[in-house]
Protein backbone atom coordinates (compact mmCIF):
# COMPACT_ATOMS: atom_id res chain seq x y z
CA UNK A 1 0.00 0.00 0.00
CA UNK A 2 1.21 3.53 -0.76
CA UNK A 3 1.72 5.12 2.67
CA UNK A 4 1.93 8.58 1.06
CA UNK A 5 -1.65 8.18 -0.21
CA UNK A 6 -3.20 5.72 2.22
CA UNK A 7 -6.54 4.14 1.67
CA UNK A 8 -9.27 4.86 4.22
CA UNK A 9 -11.23 2.41 6.34
CA UNK A 10 -14.31 3.49 8.29
CA UNK A 11 -15.51 1.21 11.08
CA UNK A 12 -18.27 1.10 13.67
CA UNK A 13 -20.34 -1.16 15.90
CA UNK A 14 -23.74 -1.27 14.26
CA UNK A 15 -27.21 -0.64 15.67
CA UNK A 16 -27.49 -1.09 19.43
CA UNK A 17 -24.17 -2.99 19.78
CA UNK A 18 -21.69 -1.26 22.09
CA UNK A 19 -18.85 -3.81 21.93
CA UNK A 20 -15.89 -2.25 20.13
CA UNK A 21 -12.81 -4.19 21.29
CA UNK A 22 -12.75 -6.22 18.08
CA UNK A 23 -13.11 -3.11 15.93
CA UNK A 24 -10.30 -1.40 17.83
CA UNK A 25 -8.02 -4.35 17.21
CA UNK A 26 -8.95 -4.43 13.51
CA UNK A 27 -8.23 -0.73 13.13
CA UNK A 28 -4.90 -1.12 14.95
CA UNK A 29 -3.89 -3.77 12.42
CA UNK A 30 -5.14 -1.57 9.60
CA UNK A 31 -2.87 1.22 10.77
CA UNK A 32 0.05 -1.24 10.85
CA UNK A 33 -0.82 -2.11 7.25
CA UNK A 34 -0.76 1.55 6.23
CA UNK A 35 -4.45 2.47 6.21
CA UNK A 36 -5.96 5.74 7.34
CA UNK A 37 -8.57 4.74 9.93
CA UNK A 38 -11.81 6.41 10.99
CA UNK A 39 -13.50 4.99 14.10
CA UNK A 40 -17.17 5.97 14.50
CA UNK A 41 -17.70 4.33 17.87
CA UNK A 42 -20.35 2.04 19.41
CA UNK A 43 -24.05 1.77 18.59
CA UNK A 44 -23.95 3.69 15.31
CA UNK A 45 -27.08 3.81 13.13
CA UNK A 46 -26.84 2.49 9.58
CA UNK A 47 -27.36 5.89 7.98
CA UNK A 48 -24.51 7.43 9.99
CA UNK A 49 -22.09 4.70 8.92
CA UNK A 50 -22.95 5.20 5.26
CA UNK A 51 -22.80 9.00 5.55
CA UNK A 52 -19.33 8.74 7.08
CA UNK A 53 -18.24 6.41 4.30
CA UNK A 54 -19.36 9.02 1.75
CA UNK A 55 -17.80 11.91 3.67
CA UNK A 56 -14.45 10.20 4.23
CA UNK A 57 -14.30 8.73 0.71
CA UNK A 58 -13.85 5.31 2.29
CA UNK A 59 -12.26 2.45 0.42
CA UNK A 60 -13.32 -0.09 3.04
CA UNK A 61 -16.16 -0.12 5.58
CA UNK A 62 -16.04 -2.43 8.57
CA UNK A 63 -19.06 -3.08 10.76
CA UNK A 64 -19.46 -5.24 13.85
CA UNK A 65 -22.34 -6.73 15.76
CA UNK A 66 -21.94 -9.02 18.76
CA UNK A 67 -25.46 -9.44 20.15
CA UNK A 68 -28.33 -11.84 19.27
CA UNK A 69 -27.75 -13.63 15.94
CA UNK A 70 -31.36 -13.29 14.80
CA UNK A 71 -31.38 -9.54 15.47
CA UNK A 72 -27.98 -9.19 13.87
CA UNK A 73 -29.08 -11.00 10.74
CA UNK A 74 -32.02 -8.61 10.24
CA UNK A 75 -29.86 -5.55 10.90
CA UNK A 76 -27.12 -6.67 8.54
CA UNK A 77 -29.71 -7.38 5.83
CA UNK A 78 -30.95 -3.81 6.18
CA UNK A 79 -27.36 -2.55 6.10
CA UNK A 80 -26.55 -4.49 2.94
CA UNK A 81 -29.62 -3.13 1.19
CA UNK A 82 -28.87 0.46 2.22
CA UNK A 83 -25.19 0.16 1.24
CA UNK A 84 -25.82 -1.36 -2.19
CA UNK A 85 -25.07 1.89 -4.05
CA UNK A 86 -21.70 2.26 -2.34
CA UNK A 87 -20.98 -1.40 -2.97
CA UNK A 88 -21.69 -0.99 -6.70
CA UNK A 89 -19.31 2.00 -6.78
CA UNK A 90 -16.45 -0.17 -5.54
CA UNK A 91 -16.48 0.41 -1.81
CA UNK A 92 -15.52 -2.81 0.00
CA UNK A 93 -17.31 -4.12 3.10
CA UNK A 94 -16.20 -6.45 5.89
CA UNK A 95 -17.92 -7.73 8.99
CA UNK A 96 -16.67 -8.83 12.40
CA UNK A 97 -18.62 -10.44 15.22
CA UNK A 98 -19.16 -13.54 17.30
CA UNK A 99 -19.16 -16.87 15.42
CA UNK A 100 -22.99 -17.23 15.46
CA UNK A 101 -23.49 -13.73 14.06
CA UNK A 102 -20.59 -14.13 11.62
CA UNK A 103 -22.20 -17.28 10.25
CA UNK A 104 -25.37 -15.36 9.47
CA UNK A 105 -23.41 -12.46 7.98
CA UNK A 106 -21.60 -14.82 5.63
CA UNK A 107 -24.90 -16.15 4.30
CA UNK A 108 -25.82 -12.70 3.00
CA UNK A 109 -23.03 -12.86 0.41
CA UNK A 110 -22.54 -9.10 0.75
CA UNK A 111 -19.33 -8.85 2.80
CA UNK A 112 -15.94 -9.44 1.18
CA UNK A 113 -14.61 -10.97 4.40
CA UNK A 114 -16.36 -12.08 7.56
CA UNK A 115 -14.23 -12.29 10.72
CA UNK A 116 -15.41 -14.30 13.72
CA UNK A 117 -12.40 -13.74 16.00
CA UNK A 118 -10.68 -17.04 15.24
CA UNK A 119 -8.44 -15.59 12.51
CA UNK A 120 -4.69 -15.48 12.88
CA UNK A 121 -3.31 -11.96 13.17
CA UNK A 122 -1.06 -12.50 10.17
CA UNK A 123 -4.05 -13.43 8.00
CA UNK A 124 -5.90 -10.24 8.92
CA UNK A 125 -2.78 -8.22 8.16
CA UNK A 126 -2.33 -10.00 4.86
CA UNK A 127 -5.93 -9.17 3.90
CA UNK A 128 -5.42 -5.52 4.79
CA UNK A 129 -2.20 -5.38 2.80
CA UNK A 130 -3.75 -7.16 -0.15
CA UNK A 131 -1.07 -9.83 0.11
CA UNK A 132 -0.87 -13.59 0.02
CA UNK A 133 -2.29 -15.15 3.13
CA UNK A 134 -5.74 -13.63 2.75
CA UNK A 135 -7.07 -16.83 1.18
CA UNK A 136 -6.99 -20.50 2.11
CA UNK A 137 -5.09 -22.37 -0.62
CA UNK A 138 -1.37 -23.04 -0.99
CA UNK A 139 -0.94 -19.85 -3.00
CA UNK A 140 -2.11 -17.88 0.04
CA UNK A 141 1.01 -18.56 2.12
CA UNK A 142 4.61 -17.80 1.12
CA UNK A 143 6.48 -21.05 0.53
CA UNK A 144 10.00 -19.81 1.28
CA UNK A 145 11.52 -18.59 4.53
CA UNK A 146 12.52 -15.04 3.63
CA UNK A 147 9.21 -14.36 1.90
CA UNK A 148 7.31 -15.76 4.87
CA UNK A 149 9.29 -13.51 7.23
CA UNK A 150 8.43 -10.45 5.14
CA UNK A 151 4.78 -11.45 4.90
CA UNK A 152 4.45 -12.04 8.66
CA UNK A 153 6.27 -8.86 9.76
CA UNK A 154 6.19 -7.28 12.33
CA UNK A 155 5.31 -10.65 13.86
CA UNK A 156 8.02 -13.30 13.85
CA UNK A 157 7.43 -16.54 12.03
CA UNK A 158 6.94 -19.39 14.51
CA UNK A 159 8.60 -22.80 14.49
CA UNK A 160 8.49 -25.79 16.79
CA UNK A 161 10.36 -29.09 16.82
CA UNK A 162 8.16 -32.12 16.12
CA UNK A 163 8.88 -35.78 15.53
CA UNK A 164 7.32 -38.89 17.08
CA UNK A 165 8.76 -42.45 17.14
CA UNK A 166 6.74 -43.65 14.12
CA UNK A 167 6.09 -42.26 10.68
CA UNK A 168 2.34 -42.80 11.06
CA UNK A 169 2.10 -40.79 14.28
CA UNK A 170 4.31 -38.03 12.93
CA UNK A 171 2.31 -37.69 9.71
CA UNK A 172 -0.94 -37.49 11.67
CA UNK A 173 0.58 -34.93 14.02
CA UNK A 174 1.86 -32.72 11.20
CA UNK A 175 -1.60 -32.77 9.64
CA UNK A 176 -3.13 -31.72 12.95
CA UNK A 177 -0.60 -28.91 13.50
CA UNK A 178 -1.00 -27.61 9.96
CA UNK A 179 -4.79 -27.57 10.28
CA UNK A 180 -4.47 -25.60 13.54
CA UNK A 181 -2.54 -22.93 11.59
CA UNK A 182 -0.42 -21.95 14.59
CA UNK A 183 3.08 -22.54 13.18
CA UNK A 184 4.90 -21.23 10.13
CA UNK A 185 7.66 -23.83 10.27
CA UNK A 186 7.65 -27.41 11.53
CA UNK A 187 11.16 -28.54 12.38
CA UNK A 188 11.29 -32.25 11.76
CA UNK A 189 12.78 -34.12 14.67
CA UNK A 190 14.42 -37.11 13.01
CA UNK A 191 16.04 -39.95 14.92
CA UNK A 192 19.80 -40.39 15.14
CA UNK A 193 20.03 -43.02 12.40
CA UNK A 194 18.22 -40.68 10.01
CA UNK A 195 20.76 -37.94 10.72
CA UNK A 196 23.90 -40.07 10.77
CA UNK A 197 23.17 -43.20 8.72
CA UNK A 198 20.53 -42.23 6.17
CA UNK A 199 22.71 -43.55 3.33
CA UNK A 200 24.13 -46.46 5.36
CA UNK A 201 21.43 -49.03 6.22
CA UNK A 202 24.17 -51.42 7.32
CA UNK A 203 25.07 -49.00 10.13
CA UNK A 204 21.50 -48.55 11.37
CA UNK A 205 20.47 -50.20 14.62
CA UNK A 206 16.88 -51.52 14.61
CA UNK A 207 16.83 -51.38 18.40
CA UNK A 208 17.10 -47.60 18.43
CA UNK A 209 14.60 -46.97 15.63
CA UNK A 210 12.58 -43.86 16.52
CA UNK A 211 14.83 -42.97 19.46
CA UNK A 212 14.83 -39.19 19.58
CA UNK A 213 12.48 -38.62 16.67
CA UNK A 214 10.77 -39.87 13.55
CA UNK A 215 12.58 -42.78 11.80
CA UNK A 216 12.91 -41.35 8.29
CA UNK A 217 14.69 -43.90 6.11
CA UNK A 218 13.98 -43.00 2.47
CA UNK A 219 13.33 -39.88 0.36
CA UNK A 220 9.73 -41.06 0.07
CA UNK A 221 9.42 -40.84 3.85
CA UNK A 222 10.43 -37.19 3.66
CA UNK A 223 7.96 -36.64 0.83
CA UNK A 224 5.17 -38.15 2.93
CA UNK A 225 5.96 -35.74 5.77
CA UNK A 226 5.90 -32.84 3.32
CA UNK A 227 2.51 -33.91 1.92
CA UNK A 228 1.11 -33.96 5.44
CA UNK A 229 1.89 -30.25 5.79
CA UNK A 230 0.03 -29.27 2.61
CA UNK A 231 -3.10 -28.06 4.41
CA UNK A 232 -4.15 -25.41 6.92
CA UNK A 233 -1.63 -22.59 6.67
CA UNK A 234 0.84 -24.74 4.71
CA UNK A 235 3.75 -24.59 7.17
CA UNK A 236 7.27 -24.89 5.84
CA UNK A 237 9.37 -27.89 6.85
CA UNK A 238 13.00 -28.02 7.81
CA UNK A 239 15.35 -30.62 9.24
CA UNK A 240 18.82 -30.71 10.74
CA UNK A 241 21.53 -31.14 8.16
CA UNK A 242 22.76 -34.52 9.31
CA UNK A 243 26.08 -35.68 10.73
CA UNK A 244 27.51 -37.51 7.69
CA UNK A 245 27.18 -37.45 3.88
CA UNK A 246 26.32 -33.79 4.26
CA UNK A 247 25.93 -32.69 0.65
CA UNK A 248 23.95 -35.79 -0.37
CA UNK A 249 21.67 -35.23 2.60
CA UNK A 250 21.27 -31.55 1.69
CA UNK A 251 20.21 -32.57 -1.80
CA UNK A 252 17.60 -34.97 -0.41
CA UNK A 253 16.19 -32.39 2.02
CA UNK A 254 15.99 -29.74 -0.68
CA UNK A 255 14.28 -32.01 -3.17
CA UNK A 256 11.80 -33.69 -0.81
CA UNK A 257 10.74 -31.23 1.90
CA UNK A 258 12.00 -28.02 0.24
CA UNK A 259 14.12 -27.47 3.34
CA UNK A 260 13.21 -24.05 4.75
CA UNK A 261 16.76 -23.48 5.90
CA UNK A 262 19.94 -25.33 6.74
CA UNK A 263 20.66 -25.91 10.43
CA UNK A 264 24.16 -27.05 11.27
CA UNK A 265 26.76 -26.32 13.97
CA UNK A 266 30.38 -25.34 13.56
CA UNK A 267 32.15 -27.37 16.28
CA UNK A 268 29.57 -30.04 17.16
CA UNK A 269 27.64 -33.09 15.86
CA UNK A 270 30.76 -35.24 15.52
CA UNK A 271 32.94 -37.46 17.70
CA UNK A 272 33.28 -34.64 20.25
CA UNK A 273 29.65 -34.95 21.32
CA UNK A 274 29.10 -38.51 20.05
CA UNK A 275 26.57 -37.50 17.41
CA UNK A 276 28.55 -38.18 14.26
CA UNK A 277 31.49 -40.13 12.81
CA UNK A 278 33.79 -37.20 11.95
CA UNK A 279 36.63 -35.90 14.10
CA UNK A 280 36.54 -32.25 15.12
CA UNK A 281 38.68 -30.75 12.38
CA UNK A 282 37.12 -32.88 9.66
CA UNK A 283 33.59 -32.00 10.72
CA UNK A 284 34.40 -28.28 10.72
CA UNK A 285 35.54 -28.58 7.10
CA UNK A 286 32.41 -30.54 6.18
CA UNK A 287 30.16 -27.99 7.88
CA UNK A 288 31.86 -25.21 5.94
CA UNK A 289 31.21 -27.12 2.71
CA UNK A 290 27.52 -27.42 3.64
CA UNK A 291 27.29 -23.67 4.28
CA UNK A 292 28.78 -23.02 0.86
CA UNK A 293 26.38 -25.47 -0.81
CA UNK A 294 23.30 -23.84 0.70
CA UNK A 295 24.70 -20.41 -0.08
CA UNK A 296 25.08 -21.37 -3.73
CA UNK A 297 21.45 -22.52 -3.74
CA UNK A 298 20.27 -19.30 -2.05
CA UNK A 299 18.81 -21.15 0.93
CA UNK A 300 19.16 -19.57 4.39
CA UNK A 301 21.61 -21.05 6.87
CA UNK A 302 21.38 -21.24 10.66
CA UNK A 303 24.38 -22.25 12.74
CA UNK A 304 22.84 -23.85 15.81
CA UNK A 305 26.16 -23.41 17.58
CA UNK A 306 26.44 -21.10 20.62
CA UNK A 307 23.87 -22.82 22.80
CA UNK A 308 25.87 -26.05 22.65
CA UNK A 309 28.52 -24.20 24.63
CA UNK A 310 25.98 -22.59 26.93
CA UNK A 311 24.27 -25.89 27.70
CA UNK A 312 27.68 -27.25 28.72
CA UNK A 313 28.10 -24.39 31.22
CA UNK A 314 30.63 -22.43 29.17
CA UNK A 315 31.04 -18.81 30.27
CA UNK A 316 29.04 -16.13 28.52
CA UNK A 317 32.09 -14.88 26.65
CA UNK A 318 32.64 -18.29 25.00
CA UNK A 319 28.96 -18.28 23.98
CA UNK A 320 29.43 -14.86 22.36
CA UNK A 321 32.67 -15.86 20.64
CA UNK A 322 31.11 -19.02 19.21
CA UNK A 323 28.16 -16.97 17.94
CA UNK A 324 30.54 -14.58 16.19
CA UNK A 325 32.59 -17.41 14.67
CA UNK A 326 29.35 -18.99 13.41
CA UNK A 327 28.25 -15.84 11.61
CA UNK A 328 31.77 -15.19 10.37
CA UNK A 329 32.05 -18.63 8.78
CA UNK A 330 28.62 -18.29 7.19
CA UNK A 331 29.71 -14.93 5.78
CA UNK A 332 33.04 -16.36 4.62
CA UNK A 333 31.49 -19.32 2.83
CA UNK A 334 28.90 -17.47 0.81
CA UNK A 335 25.67 -17.60 2.83
CA UNK A 336 23.26 -14.83 1.81
CA UNK A 337 20.55 -15.08 4.46
CA UNK A 338 22.04 -15.96 7.82
CA UNK A 339 19.84 -17.00 10.74
CA UNK A 340 21.50 -16.00 13.99
CA UNK A 341 20.15 -18.38 16.61
CA UNK A 342 20.13 -17.10 20.18
CA UNK A 343 19.03 -19.58 22.81
CA UNK A 344 18.16 -17.85 26.07
CA UNK A 345 18.46 -19.53 29.48
CA UNK A 346 21.67 -21.38 28.55
CA UNK A 347 22.83 -22.17 31.14
CA UNK A 348 19.51 -21.98 33.00
CA UNK A 349 20.73 -19.87 35.94
CA UNK A 350 21.24 -16.66 33.97
CA UNK A 351 19.17 -13.63 34.90
CA UNK A 352 16.90 -12.16 32.25
CA UNK A 353 18.90 -8.91 32.20
CA UNK A 354 22.27 -10.59 31.74
CA UNK A 355 20.81 -13.01 29.20
CA UNK A 356 19.54 -10.08 27.17
CA UNK A 357 22.94 -8.37 27.43
CA UNK A 358 24.64 -11.47 26.06
CA UNK A 359 22.38 -11.57 23.01
CA UNK A 360 22.85 -7.86 22.38
CA UNK A 361 26.61 -8.43 22.43
CA UNK A 362 26.19 -11.17 19.82
CA UNK A 363 24.12 -8.96 17.55
CA UNK A 364 26.47 -5.99 17.84
CA UNK A 365 29.49 -8.14 17.02
CA UNK A 366 28.00 -9.79 13.94
CA UNK A 367 26.23 -6.71 12.54
CA UNK A 368 29.32 -5.36 10.68
CA UNK A 369 29.40 -8.54 8.56
CA UNK A 370 26.31 -7.24 6.75
CA UNK A 371 28.40 -4.34 5.43
CA UNK A 372 31.71 -6.10 4.77
CA UNK A 373 32.71 -7.32 1.32
CA UNK A 374 33.88 -10.90 0.95
CA UNK A 375 35.65 -12.96 -1.65
CA UNK A 376 33.43 -16.06 -1.46
CA UNK A 377 29.96 -15.67 -2.85
CA UNK A 378 27.95 -12.47 -3.36
CA UNK A 379 28.46 -9.54 -1.01
CA UNK A 380 24.87 -9.69 0.22
CA UNK A 381 24.76 -10.99 3.81
CA UNK A 382 21.47 -10.45 5.59
CA UNK A 383 21.11 -11.37 9.25
CA UNK A 384 17.80 -12.83 10.45
CA UNK A 385 17.39 -13.00 14.22
CA UNK A 386 16.00 -16.18 15.79
CA UNK A 387 15.42 -16.53 19.51
CA UNK A 388 14.34 -19.48 21.62
CA UNK A 389 14.02 -20.74 25.19
CA UNK A 390 16.79 -22.85 26.69
CA UNK A 391 16.30 -26.58 26.20
CA UNK A 392 17.29 -27.27 29.79
CA UNK A 393 15.40 -24.42 31.41
CA UNK A 394 11.79 -25.61 31.57
CA UNK A 395 10.65 -26.72 35.03
CA UNK A 396 9.10 -30.17 35.29
CA UNK A 397 5.80 -28.88 36.67
CA UNK A 398 3.63 -28.19 33.59
CA UNK A 399 1.95 -25.10 35.00
CA UNK A 400 5.26 -23.56 35.99
CA UNK A 401 6.61 -24.44 32.55
CA UNK A 402 3.72 -22.61 30.88
CA UNK A 403 4.55 -19.54 32.93
CA UNK A 404 8.22 -19.80 31.98
CA UNK A 405 7.29 -20.18 28.31
CA UNK A 406 5.19 -17.00 28.31
CA UNK A 407 7.64 -14.94 30.37
CA UNK A 408 10.71 -15.90 28.37
CA UNK A 409 8.88 -15.31 25.09
CA UNK A 410 7.95 -11.80 26.21
CA UNK A 411 11.56 -11.10 27.18
CA UNK A 412 12.91 -12.31 23.85
CA UNK A 413 10.63 -9.98 21.94
CA UNK A 414 12.90 -7.16 23.11
CA UNK A 415 15.20 -8.30 20.28
CA UNK A 416 12.40 -8.16 17.69
CA UNK A 417 13.26 -11.60 16.27
CA UNK A 418 12.38 -12.53 12.71
CA UNK A 419 11.94 -16.16 13.80
CA UNK A 420 10.73 -17.37 17.16
CA UNK A 421 11.60 -20.99 17.94
CA UNK A 422 9.05 -22.30 20.42
CA UNK A 423 10.43 -24.81 22.88
CA UNK A 424 7.24 -26.29 24.30
CA UNK A 425 6.40 -26.47 27.98
CA UNK A 426 6.50 -30.29 27.95
CA UNK A 427 10.20 -30.39 27.04
CA UNK A 428 11.32 -31.41 30.54
CA UNK A 429 8.82 -34.29 30.65
CA UNK A 430 8.26 -35.75 27.19
CA UNK A 431 8.59 -35.14 23.47
CA UNK A 432 5.84 -32.83 22.33
CA UNK A 433 2.66 -34.27 20.87
CA UNK A 434 0.67 -32.33 18.28
CA UNK A 435 -1.64 -31.13 21.05
CA UNK A 436 1.37 -29.93 23.07
CA UNK A 437 2.76 -28.05 20.08
CA UNK A 438 -0.55 -26.31 19.41
CA UNK A 439 -0.97 -25.31 23.05
CA UNK A 440 2.59 -23.98 23.30
CA UNK A 441 2.15 -22.01 20.08
CA UNK A 442 -1.01 -20.35 21.39
CA UNK A 443 0.76 -19.35 24.62
CA UNK A 444 3.62 -17.83 22.66
CA UNK A 445 1.40 -16.08 20.14
CA UNK A 446 -0.37 -14.23 22.95
CA UNK A 447 2.90 -13.20 24.63
CA UNK A 448 4.23 -11.97 21.27
CA UNK A 449 1.10 -9.97 20.53
CA UNK A 450 1.23 -8.36 23.98
CA UNK A 451 4.87 -7.39 23.46
CA UNK A 452 4.30 -5.94 20.01
CA UNK A 453 1.49 -3.75 21.28
CA UNK A 454 4.06 -1.73 23.19
CA UNK A 455 6.51 -3.41 25.55
CA UNK A 456 9.05 -1.31 27.46
CA UNK A 457 12.48 -1.27 25.82
CA UNK A 458 14.41 -3.56 28.14
CA UNK A 459 17.53 -3.27 26.01
CA UNK A 460 18.08 0.28 27.31
CA UNK A 461 18.58 -0.83 30.90
CA UNK A 462 21.99 0.64 31.93
CA UNK A 463 23.02 -2.65 33.55
CA UNK A 464 22.21 -4.50 30.34
CA UNK A 465 24.22 -2.06 28.25
CA UNK A 466 27.18 -2.16 30.62
CA UNK A 467 27.30 -5.96 30.53
CA UNK A 468 26.96 -5.95 26.73
CA UNK A 469 30.02 -3.73 26.40
CA UNK A 470 31.98 -5.91 28.85
CA UNK A 471 31.20 -9.02 26.83
CA UNK A 472 32.21 -7.43 23.54
CA UNK A 473 35.53 -6.33 24.98
CA UNK A 474 36.17 -9.77 26.49
CA UNK A 475 35.15 -11.59 23.31
CA UNK A 476 37.67 -9.59 21.30
CA UNK A 477 40.43 -10.83 23.63
CA UNK A 478 39.36 -14.44 23.00
CA UNK A 479 39.11 -13.95 19.25
CA UNK A 480 42.61 -12.51 19.17
CA UNK A 481 43.86 -15.53 21.10
CA UNK A 482 42.30 -17.80 18.45
CA UNK A 483 43.93 -15.75 15.70
CA UNK A 484 47.29 -16.28 17.38
CA UNK A 485 46.85 -20.07 17.24
CA UNK A 486 47.04 -20.10 13.45
CA UNK A 487 49.95 -21.77 11.70
CA UNK A 488 52.28 -19.62 9.57
CA UNK A 489 50.72 -18.71 6.26
CA UNK A 490 47.08 -18.98 7.39
CA UNK A 491 45.46 -15.78 6.18
CA UNK A 492 42.08 -16.17 7.88
CA UNK A 493 42.34 -18.06 11.18
CA UNK A 494 38.65 -17.62 12.13
CA UNK A 495 37.62 -19.64 9.08
CA UNK A 496 40.51 -22.11 9.16
CA UNK A 497 39.45 -25.59 10.32
CA UNK A 498 42.82 -26.55 11.90
CA UNK A 499 42.95 -23.26 13.82
CA UNK A 500 39.39 -23.63 15.05
CA UNK A 501 40.04 -27.22 16.14
CA UNK A 502 43.18 -26.01 17.92
CA UNK A 503 41.08 -23.41 19.75
CA UNK A 504 39.14 -26.25 21.36
CA UNK A 505 42.15 -28.49 21.96
CA UNK A 506 44.07 -25.66 23.60
CA UNK A 507 41.23 -24.68 25.92
CA UNK A 508 40.67 -21.22 24.43
CA UNK A 509 37.18 -22.48 23.59
CA UNK A 510 36.24 -24.55 26.61
CA UNK A 511 33.32 -25.69 28.77
CA UNK A 512 33.26 -27.59 32.07
CA UNK A 513 31.34 -30.48 30.51
CA UNK A 514 34.17 -31.15 28.05
CA UNK A 515 36.12 -32.77 30.87
CA UNK A 516 37.70 -36.07 29.73
CA UNK A 517 36.73 -35.27 26.15
CA UNK A 518 39.35 -36.41 23.61
CA UNK A 519 39.03 -33.14 21.67
CA UNK A 520 38.63 -30.53 24.42
CA UNK A 521 40.13 -29.55 27.75
CA UNK A 522 37.17 -29.26 30.11
CA UNK A 523 39.41 -27.59 32.66
CA UNK A 524 37.55 -24.29 32.79
CA UNK A 525 35.47 -23.58 35.91
CA UNK A 526 32.33 -21.46 35.71
CA UNK A 527 29.83 -20.08 38.17
CA UNK A 528 26.67 -18.00 37.99
CA UNK A 529 27.54 -14.63 39.57
CA UNK A 530 24.88 -11.90 39.71
CA UNK A 531 23.03 -13.54 36.86
CA UNK A 532 26.13 -13.95 34.64
CA UNK A 533 27.97 -17.15 33.78
CA UNK A 534 31.63 -16.37 34.44
CA UNK A 535 34.92 -18.22 34.36
CA UNK A 536 36.31 -18.47 37.89
CA UNK A 537 39.49 -19.69 39.54
CA UNK A 538 39.65 -22.58 42.01
CA UNK A 539 38.57 -20.22 44.81
CA UNK A 540 35.54 -19.04 42.89
CA UNK A 541 36.99 -15.63 41.97
CA UNK A 542 35.83 -14.38 38.54
CA UNK A 543 38.55 -14.33 35.89
CA UNK A 544 38.86 -11.92 33.01
CA UNK A 545 39.63 -13.50 29.65
CA UNK A 546 43.16 -12.12 29.81
CA UNK A 547 43.69 -13.90 33.13
CA UNK A 548 42.05 -17.13 32.00
CA UNK A 549 44.00 -17.32 28.77
CA UNK A 550 47.26 -16.50 30.55
CA UNK A 551 46.70 -19.55 32.75
CA UNK A 552 46.40 -21.70 29.63
CA UNK A 553 49.80 -20.56 28.39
Amino acid sequence: MDNKNPKTVVAAALGECVHVAGISNFLRLAEEAGWRTVFLGPAVPIEEVLAAAERENADLVGVSYRLTPETGERLLGQFAEAASDLHERGVRFVFGGTPPVAERAARLGFFERVFDGSEMTEDVLAFLRGEAGSGSGPEAYPAATVERIRWKSPYPILRHHFGLPTMEATIAGIEQIAEARVLDVISLGTDQDAQENFFHPERQDPRRRGAGGVPVRTPDDFRALHRAAQRGNFPLLRAYSGTDDFIRYAEVLTETIHNAWCAIPLFWFNQMDGRGPWDLEGSIREHQRVMAWYGEHDIPVELNEPHHWGMRDAPDVVFVVSAFLSAYNAWKFGVRDYIAQMMFNSPPGLSDAMDLAKMLAVLEMIAPLSHTSRQAGPDTFRIRKQTRIGLLSHPLDPDAARGHLAASTYLQMALRPHIYHIVGHTEAHHAATAEDVIEAAKICRRAIENALRGAPDMTRDPAVQTRKEELIAEARVTLEAIRNLAAPGVDDPWADAPTLARAVASGVMDAPQLKNNPFGRGQIRTRIVNGMCLAVDEDGRPLSEKERLADLV
